[in-house]
């Protein structure tokens, strides 16, 4: 399982970036996959998403860190049990519509990210730096305003973002940011540098795809909505500076100082 493990996940990786470019372009080959209407900043996101899941699944299976998988795959399972849920009330039989047949494959996905939880979880991080105190009030931090954001986004249909959404896309990305946040919690609970690094990359990746597009739309927000985007870029900034500076600069996390014991 090892030995498949890797090259497996570099191919996933490298899938998903390639399905994130393709949503961020609004290709049709990409966008046909998502059962809902969706405008341009929609799409974005979703490629911000994909981009999240894929450099972190590319640098587990770069590097070997395969216990890395553990949080990751808690993450997915939860995020597309949570959008199967609703897809299958929304969709009906899988055979008869779009989005019965979306929310069939999420559940694949999500029981397939119950067995990588499984199976990476008792696997032994490599790199067992400590995780520094900063980044783990961060993540703290993080994982704090996800379940708020996405709590609010689940039960209340809230309009949290610099866009309007429909039910659907508020239900999703309820779903998205609760995922997320088990992710972060994930990493506090086990801080070593092997089972951050993901989160941080995942990060980075996110903001890389998202800031240009929403300081963009500062021209264009609604004035009810401007509140939300600037919040927003600024949570975009601090965790793009944060990832910035634990893989690159801090000379006790950044990526090319591993220290195994």
């Amino acid at each position: 399982m090892m030995r498949f493990a890797r090259p497996l996940l570099i191919g996933a990786g490298l899938m998903a970036l390639g399905l994130a470019a393709g949503f961020y372009l609004q290709q049709p080959w990409a966008t046909v996959a998502w059962p809902w209407p969706a405008g341009r900043l929609s799409h974005i996101f979703v490629a911000s998403i994909l981009a999240a899941a894929a450099l972190p699944v590319l640098w587990i299976g770069l590097t070997g860190e395969l216990a890395a998988a553990a949080g990751g795959a808690l993450n997915l399972a939860i995020t597309y049990a949570g959008v199967a849920a609703y897809a299958g009330r929304q969709g009906g039989s899988p055979a008869a519509s779009a989005v019965g047949r979306f929310g069939l494959a999420c559940a694949a996905i999500s029981l397939l990210c119950v067995a990588l939880f499984m199976w990476s979880r008792r696997i032994p991080y490599r790199d067992r730096r400590p995780v520094p105190w900063h980044i783990r009030l961060s993540f703290i931090a993080f994982a704090v305003i996800l379940v708020g954001v996405g709590s609010m986004l689940l039960l209340q249909g809230a309009q949290l973002f610099p866009w309007p959404l429909s039910e659907a896309h508020t239900t999703i990305y309820g779903w998205i940011f609760l995922g997320a946040a088990c992710y972060f919690m994930y990493s506090v609970a086990r801080p070593v540098m092997g089972n951050a690094t993901g989160q941080l990359l995942g990060f980075l990746a996110y903001d890389v795809v998202l800031l240009v597009p929403f300081a963009q739309h500062l021209d264009k927000v609604p004035s009810a909505l401007r509140t939300n985007l600037t919040v927003y870029l600024a949570v975009l900034v601090f965790s793009a500076v944060l990832a910035l500076h634990a893989l690159g600069l801090h000379r006790r996390t950044r990526l090319w100082g591993i220290h195994r014991s």
